[in-house]
């Protein structure tokens, strides 16, 4: 089975993913956002302490929260980092405003590999979907699994809200239709694990998130 394990690291309260399959011990890490060394060391301890493969490195997209750890993830497993084409520049501006945000260690890195709509990502037995969800960040994408009925939403859903849309590129209408058209195409059933926040369901949101229900 797959198995998500959750941290909250940074400043800015980040979900950080470790997905991983239970039997074939590989597994992606998702959004790092950690930055200071205890964050580092949660996050690898886990890793070791459950003999964990970390097989590849996957971006949601690139806002600063989302990316302070990328590096760090890089040079310690030596795996590629995924992202979408458009969230590109997202990714090469976090070094220009890190340290206005405190963040003056920050380091940056490039991405490896792009991923589109139509693509997947395996991680062990297990096959992810590639969904391209823009209107928070140009380039962002979700990553879903039927067999178990997973959606890493990144920072385009919510339990109860949405993503903002006032940063560089983002869109209000556009992550409206982004919700509406492919993350609520998803069966009731789907868990959302989301870039901020607790867990959540698609019913739920559909039933009740004030900026997008539609039942």
């Amino acid at each position: 089975m797959i198995q998500i394990k959750a941290f909250v690291f940074n400043p800015f309260m980040e979900n950080t993913y470790v997905v991983y399959d239970d039997e074939t011990k590989e597994c992606a890490i998702v959004d790092p956002g950690c930055y200071e060394d205890y964050e580092r060391k949660e996050l690898s301890d886990f890793i070791t302490e459950n003999n964990l493969k970390v097989s590849k490195l996957l971006n949601t997209h690139c806002h600063i929260d989302h990316v302070l750890g990328n590096k760090y993830v890089k040079d310690t497993y030596h795996v590629d980092l995924y992202i979408h084409k458009q969230d590109d520049p997202t990714l090469r501006a976090v070094v220009t405003y890190a340290p206005p945000y405190g963040f003056n260690h920050y380091e940056s890195t490039e991405a490896d590999q792009y991923l589109e709509e139509g693509d997947s990502v395996n991680i062990g037995n297990y096959k992810f979907d590639v969904l391209f969800v823009p209107g928070h960040a140009p380039g962002h994408i979700a990553f879903i699994n039927h067999d178990q009925h997973i959606c890493l939403s990144g920072d385009v859903l919510f339990q109860g809200s949405i993503g903002r849309t006032d940063l560089p590129g983002g869109d209000f209408e556009t992550l409206i239709q982004s919700i509406h058209q492919k993350l609520f195409t998803l069966d009731d059933n789907f868990t959302v694990y989301p870039g901020h926040g607790p867990t959540t369901s698609i019913e739920i949101e559909k039933k009740s998130n004030p900026f997008c229900a539609v039942k």
